[in-house]
């Protein structure tokens, strides 16, 4: 059996990389990934010695690289992790988003098809349902939720989402989607808030926080989200979307005290700056169908998992210290 990592050398894409290799070691992993500023190769530094795995360069919108690749590899199940993420450069910049998010799954998908490829899984974003309000913290996002995206990048996601639904209805395309909340963990860029303020604390500069830093986020640990992607691979229903929540709804100046706390700085480092347009007021997933479905639940308790992550960011500076954190997107 064979599996394409589409984007595995980004974030989220390398731990399920590294995951998948030590859960599944008879099936072939095929990395697929442009390199982007986002990527990192280095990342996969230990993966490239494992006889299993393979790392191939390449565009997920590029159709004719793609469909090569798909007709030498013959793979038996595509996971896309690829694309454009950041919200504040979405709103600079939305046609670069289109074409990774959009066209992108629109060639994978359409490779996918035609050399019959038995599962496809479209890794999504909280960021379709748009947001939830503050003062109402019985609502949450369940899969029925009204999509509604906020910005750009929410739009690209969501309408990746929707075109993956059109061919499992049109195709009977073996499609399954999950909407995950926000990751944190090891191997995540500079430009996102937990690794930015980790280390913008640890030398001492200013902590820059959007508008009064009352935002709430759902944070999901990284690898509970690989053992969750794992799952629905394995059971998943096609043509079904599966909520994966961290359970752990947190306001961005709570997150950005906790890495102060850890790291023995003062909070005078925070700095409150003008708000992003249409900022997200509150993320929050429900994950009952994920819990129902696979009995699965989030194993890493935020409190445990920031700490570790900040360990993590310290005793790796090699990873990180070339890359240049400007903005810290949640």
């Amino acid at each position: 059996m064979k599996i394409l990592i589409a984007g595995g050398a980004g974030f989220i894409g390398s731990n399920f990389v590294y995951y998948f290799l030590e859960k599944h070691k008879e099936w072939d992993v095929v990395c697929l990934d442009k390199l982007t500023y986002a990527a990192n190769l280095h990342t996969l530094d230990q993966a490239l010695q494992n006889p299993k795995f393979k790392f191939l360069k390449g565009d997920i919108a590029d159709k004719d690289s793609i469909f090569d690749v798909f007709h030498e590899e013959n793979f038996d199940v595509v996971i896309n992790f690829a694309g454009e993420s950041h919200v504040d450069k979405s709103i600079e910049d939305p046609s670069v988003f289109l074409t990774s998010n959009l066209i992108g799954t629109q060639v994978l998908m359409d490779a996918s098809r035609k050399f019959s490829v038995k599962r496809y899984h479209q890794v999504s974003t909280d960021e379709v349902y748009g947001d939830l309000p503050i003062d109402r913290p019985d609502l949450l996002f369940t899969e029925a939720s009204v999509i509604q995206a906020s910005s750009p990048y929410a739009a690209s996601k969501a309408a990746a989402d929707l075109l993956a639904q059109s061919y499992f209805r049109t195709y009977r395309f073996p499609v399954t989607i999950s909407r995950c909340s926000n990751n944190y963990g090891p191997y995540q860029h500079l430009e996102k808030l937990i690794p930015a303020m980790i280390i913008r604390a640890q030398n001492n500069e200013m902590l820059p926080i959007y508008g009064d830093g009352i935002n709430i986020r759902d944070w999901l640990h990284v690898y509970d989200h690989c053992t969750a992607l794992d799952l629905i691979l394995d059971q998943g229903v096609v043509g079904e979307v599966y909520n994966i929540g961290g359970n752990n709804e947190r306001t961005n100046l709570h997150v950005v005290k906790m890495i102060l706390k850890e790291l023995r700085k003062p909070e005078a480092l925070i700095e409150y700056v003008e708000d992003r347009p249409g900022h997200d007021l509150r993320y929050a997933i429900d994950p009952t169908k994920m819990m129902n479905k696979f009995s699965w639940e989030p194993s890493i308790r935020f409190e445990e998992g920031i700490i570790e992550t900040i360990r993590w960011y310290l005793n790796n500076q090699n990873w990180w210290k070339d890359m240049v954190g400007v903005l810290c997107d949640e």
